[in-house]
């Protein structure tokens, strides 16, 4: 039994004349079969050439050819395509359309047909060449098929795909637009903070002593200072997660050193409150897939909420613990008033405080929504348990990651002892800056300073002027400068074999993460963000200061 048979076995198959077949093909509607001679000239012109075509048989057999019917500009086009292809010079009309066919070659032809009436349509058409029983070529067949609905889809795809291209264009401007947005914002509030903080730390720290009275009333300024600082960074980054900006380094964070650091910031809050706080008592490293900024910023963020949130003498606890997922669980819980169920629903909302509106505590009802988007850009979920009364347990899930083997103690001791073996000559700092008050206020930090010697420029070009005169040890180096802007004048040093090996680091309000990372890429020693935390610059002035030493030595 061949296969056929047993494809349909036992069928009886109706007997079909082959002439019935071959009718029954040529009168078909949807199809046009249009036959020529050896010249060219139409002999065959079946029912589907006369119905997309318009024309009769009879007003065409004996009387034209097949490129009569085509728009004559695209088969000057094709003419003109295949000369350059084939490197011989085709003739336009007829022979545009059968030198392929005329030469073996089956071709397939995108054509528009015009009509008596002068309407258009559009039609493919596959040219093949005739031959009879001697394989002597006698003519040529012109197969088509209506075209326009399949045109209609490309020019609406076309057309979609302009409008969603235009779309996008706008989009990027507008997402260009709100980065550069939110950069100036970043840097024009940040400017006026960087006074407000810098000058009340150093009258804090002054000798003599502020009095009672005064320390009070600076104390109060920072606390504002900071809070209006918090506030502004929550916003922006709420701007940057829903812009698609925020920028997410994941790496191997230890949990217990973050836990440690998150403690020493923590308790001054908890204290002023009279809340107790309780960290896990186990510090040995356990490893999470995080970005170690933010994951630190969401620990701060929910044990802030966790104090401000309490009841009078309550208690915060930190607890961890590995899931069976293989994911390691931090969680918060405090001893609160608690959520109803209702108010559970809506606690991730953007500027919803939850009925706190009215209250004394301060917040905005974004430090939430920020904890939760910064939870997931990293790969893992947040949620919360919370019961009337009694508190609020609110957790988060990283992946656990390998552990990183690190020297950096070791580094840090050489350092130390090498800085220590050197000469502790007067060092020369460069600070470019064209802020008054923040020139006055590194002028003071300085003078504490009896390693460093001060020398100032107040634009990016004199910035210059002053590094290739005086080569100081270590330039200090604002952003948008008058006339040149830092980050070209740090490129400029850097390519000057004179003043390349001095270290620069960037003291700007331009803080976008993104902003700060293309600083640290460009060139800089360290980025440094105002408003200005004294340790925090001192601390890296000394870290700039132990990298000269170490070059001298070395």
């Amino acid at each position: 039994m061949t296969s056929l048979e047993h494809a349909v076995p036992n069928r009886k198959m109706p007997v079909l004349k082959v002439d019935a077949l071959q009718k029954a093909i040529f009168n078909n509607p949807n199809f046009s079969y249009v036959a020529t001679d050896l010249l060219g000239v139409i002999q065959i012109f079946n029912v589907g050439a006369e119905s997309m075509l318009g024309y009769r048989a009879v007003d065409v057999i004996n009387k034209i050819t097949p490129d009569s019917l085509a728009d004559p500009d695209e088969l000057i086009a094709r003419a003109t395509a295949l000369s350059l292809e084939l490197g011989t010079s085709i003739a336009p009309g007829l022979d545009a359309l059968i030198y392929k066919a005329s030469r073996g070659i089956e071709d397939i032809v995108e054509l528009t047909y015009i009509r008596p009436d002068g309407t258009r349509f559009p039609a493919i058409v596959s040219v093949t060449a005739l031959r009879d029983e001697h394989e002597e070529l006698i003519g040529y067949l012109f197969i088509g098929t209506d075209n326009t609905a399949r045109k209609q889809v490309e020019i609406a795809l076309a057309q979609k795909h302009i409008e969603l291209e235009s779309a996008r264009e706008t989009a990027d401007k507008a997402n260009l637009a709100k980065s550069e947005f939110l950069s100036n914002m970043s840097h024009e509030l940040r400017t006026p903070l960087n006074a407000v903080l810098g000058f009340a730390q150093l009258m804090e720290t002054a000798t003599p002593l502020p009095s009672p009275a005064q320390k009070v009333s600076i104390e109060q300024i920072l606390k504002g200072g900071w809070y209006l600082l918090r506030l502004i960074n929550e916003i922006l980054d709420l701007a940057l997660i829903e812009s698609g900006k925020l920028m997410i380094v994941r790496e191997s964070v230890d949990l217990s050193e973050i836990l440690l650091d998150c403690q020493v910031m923590i308790i001054p809050l908890a204290e002023e409150s009279a809340i107790t706080i309780h960290f896990p008592k186990d510090t040995s490293p356990f490893y999470i897939d995080a970005d170690k900024t933010r994951i630190k910023q969401v620990m701060i963020n929910l044990l802030s909420n966790a104090i401000k949130y309490n009841r009078p003498g309550g208690k915060v606890t930190v607890s961890c613990a590995i899931t069976q997922e293989r994911l390691l669980r931090v969680i918060v819980a405090d001893t609160g008033l608690g959520l109803a169920p209702e108010l559970l629903e809506q606690l991730f909302q953007p500027f919803n405080r939850l009925g706190h509106e009215a209250g004394s505590t301060e917040g905005t009802g974004i430090g939430l929504v920020v904890t939760k988007q910064l939870v997931e850009l990293m790969g893992g979920v947040i949620g919360v348990h919370s019961e009337v009364g009694v508190g609020s347990s609110f957790w988060f899930e990283l992946p656990i990651a390998a552990a990183v083997v690190s020297d950096d103690s070791d580094t840090a001791s050489s350092v130390h002892s090498l800085r220590d073996s050197v000469d502790a000559a007067r060092r020369t700092l460069l600070y470019v800056e064209d802020n008054a008050a923040n020139l006055s206020l590194v002028e003071q930090l300085i003078e504490r300073r009896s390693d460093l010697k001060l020398l100032i420029a107040t634009d990016g070009l004199s910035g210059l002027r002053v590094a290739r005169e005086q080569l100081p040890d270590l330039i200090l180096m604002d952003i948008n400068l008058p006339i040149m802007s830092g980050l070209e004048a740090m490129r400029i040093l850097k390519a000057s074999p004179e003043t390349a090996h001095i270290p620069i680091m960037a003291l700007s309000a331009n803080a976008i993460p993104h902003d700060v990372e293309l600083g640290l890429k460009a060139g800089f020693f360290r980025y440094l963000t105002k408003p200005i935390r004294i340790n925090e610059f001192m601390a890296a002035l000394d870290v700039a200061l132990d990298f000269i030493d170490e070059g001298a030595a070395s």
